[in-house]
């Protein structure tokens, strides 16, 4: 599977406020960019974190980009992956309508009673790890699952997370003319961090967007260290 991770962050590297509240960071042109790559996505990925504080829809938003989907013969919209270890995922999110697929990675730290009312609600359900989601578990039965490319989409803790697991091959990262600040903002990797084995990047291209630009790497080496996230 190849699994490329997008986000938008200050110049200071932060991805929102430390309240954690969605910040639009980049303009329409930016949006656009995120949104050709959503449609050459299998799937969109983010971490319970982000269903709860934004409740995304996780969909495309031009309807040429989904009819051009299928004319192709794959479904309109990207399926869409949350990671969540426990089930917190609300029944009646947006991400459970009937727009796209819906998977749900939990652990076996999720009841049989919640993840029945998940399934019931519209999920589809792959329980991967004991206390918390096996990422590279998880990936894998997306992959059984027809799933070849993966956009990841955050927040900081999932991303960090992937990148432990060494599952990713490329970031797209826009850096927004703005400064957010707040040591308890979240970043672009939160979650433990490295204090060796560092993921290396390789710069493959620059693009001027909007008021900042998109830098997009190739991974070269990864960490390859932990495998669990959550969000």
């Amino acid at each position: 599977m190849h699994v490329v991770v997008n986000a938008a962050q200050s110049v200071d590297g932060k991805l929102a406020t430390r309240h954690r509240e969605q910040l639009r960071i980049s303009g329409s042109e930016d949006f656009d960019r995120v949104d050709r790559v959503r449609a050459a996505a299998d799937a969109v990925l983010v971490g319970v974190g982000t269903v709860l504080a934004d409740d995304p829809h996780l969909t495309l938003d031009e309807e040429d980009r989904r009819v051009q989907r299928l004319r192709s013969g794959r479904p309109g919209h990207p399926a869409r992956v949350v990671v969540d270890s426990t089930g917190r995922t609300p029944t009646d999110a947006r991400i459970l309508d009937d727009a796209a697929t819906t998977y749900l990675l939990v652990s076996e730290a999720a009841s049989p009673g919640r993840r029945e009312k998940l399934r019931a609600a519209g999920a589809e359900v792959i329980v991967a790890g004991d206390q918390r989601v096996d990422l590279t578990a998880g990936v894998s039965e997306l992959a059984d699952s027809g799933i070849d490319r993966l956009m990841v989409e955050g927040g900081g803790e999932i991303i960090y997370s992937c990148f432990a697991a060494g599952l990713v091959d490329e970031l797209h990262l826009y850096v927004g003319s703005m400064v957010i600040g707040g040591r308890d903002a979240p970043t672009l990797a939160d979650g433990e961090g490295f204090v060796d084995a560092f993921p290396r990047l390789e710069l493959a291209g620059t693009e001027r967007l909007d008021d900042g630009i998109v830098l997009s790497y190739d991974v070269v080496e990864g960490a390859d260290r932990e495998s669990e996230g959550d969000e």
